[in-house]
C-alpha cells in the first residue's frame, strides 16, 4: 500500500484548495469541469482505509504513521484484479486492471481524472479540492446553495481525523447522473484529504446500489491505499491485507 500521509497531514482531509470536484448538479451532471463543492466519501459502517504507509514529500519530510486500526490493512501489492496506475497528471493510484481512463478540464489545479469499468458501471475518480476543511467542503455541498441530482439522499458524513491523519468521507445515493448510463440509483463513496505535496485531493467511487455498496467502498479503500500524490516520493508500507 501506499501513504497518502505526511509532511503537514494524512490521507483525508481538505485544506485551502479550490474546489474542482464533480458536483451533481441541478441538471444531474456529475463532472467535476469547475468550481464546486464534491462529495466526500463516507462510510460509517464500513469506513474506506487510509494509506498507511510513511511517505516523504518534495520537502523530504517524512510522513507520520496512519492510525494503528489501518497500519494493519497496508501491503505492498494491490489485490487481484487491480493494478498500480501511473496516471498522466502525475499521481499513482491503484485501479482495476482494464479500465478506460478519462481526464475533463478543471479550473484549478490537475484535470479531472475518471476510471470507468468496460460497461461504465463502476467508476473511479480523481480530482483536486479547495476549501479550508473537510468539514467546509461538506457543509457547502450539502447546503441549499449547491444543486443535487435528483432523489440525492445522504447516508453518512465521517470525520476521519486522527493524530496526524486528517479527513473526511460522505456516502450518499442519487437516482441518476447525467451522461451516466441508467443502473437504477447510483451509490457514491467520495473521500478528501490532504496528501504528503500538502495538497488536498479527493478520490470517489461510483457504482449501482442494486448489487450492494460494498464493491464501492472496496474499490476506494483500494484507491487510496495505494495513491500517491505528484512529484512526491512515496514508501510502500508492508503488513497484512
Amino acid at each position: 500500500m501506499w501513504s497518502v500521509l505526511g509532511g503537514a497531514a494524512a490521507a483525508g482531509a481538505v485544506v485551502a484548495l479550490v474546489l474542482t470536484l464533480v458536483v451533481p448538479g441541478d441538471d444531474g451532471t456529475d463532472d467535476r469541469g469547475g468550481r464546486g463543492t464534491g462529495p466526500a466519501s463516507a462510510s460509517a459502517d464500513s469506513p474506506a482505509s487510509t494509506p498507511s504507509a510513511l511517505r516523504t514529500g518534495e520537502t523530504g519530510e517524512t510522513g507520520a504513521p496512519a492510525p494503528p486500526d489501518e497500519a494493519s490493512e497496508a501491503v505492498t501489492e494491490p489485490p487481484d484484479g487491480y493494478e498500480v496506475h501511473a496516471d498522466e497528471e502525475g499521481f499513482t493510484i491503484a485501479r482495476p486492471e482494464g479500465w478506460v481512463r478519462e481526464e475533463l478540464p478543471s479550473e484549478y489545479g490537475m484535470g479531472v481524472v475518471n476510471y470507468r469499468s468496460s460497461d461504465g458501471g463502476l467508476r473511479l475518480q480523481v480530482y483536486q479540492v479547495a476549501e479550508a476543511s473537510p468539514d467546509a467542503s461538506f457543509e457547502l455541498f450539502l447546503s441549499d446553495a449547491t444543486p443535487k441530482a435528483d432523489g440525492f439522499r445522504q447516508l453518512s458524513l465521517e470525520t476521519l481525523d486522527d493524530g496526524d491523519f486528517t479527513g473526511s468521507r460522505l456516502e450518499y445515493l442519487v437516482d441518476s447522473i447525467k451522461g451516466e448510463p441508467d443502473i437504477g440509483p447510483w451509490h457514491v463513496v467520495d473521500e478528501r484529504f490532504l496528501a504528503a505535496d500538502g495538497e488536498v485531493y479527493a478520490i470517489a467511487a461510483y457504482g449501482a446500489d442494486a448489487d450492494g455498496r460494498e464493491d464501492e467502498r472496496e474499490l476506494l479503500r483500494t484507491a487510496l491505499g495505494h495513491f500517491c500524490p505528484p512529484s512526491t516520493t512515496c514508501a510502500p508500507a508492508t503488513g497484512d491485507q
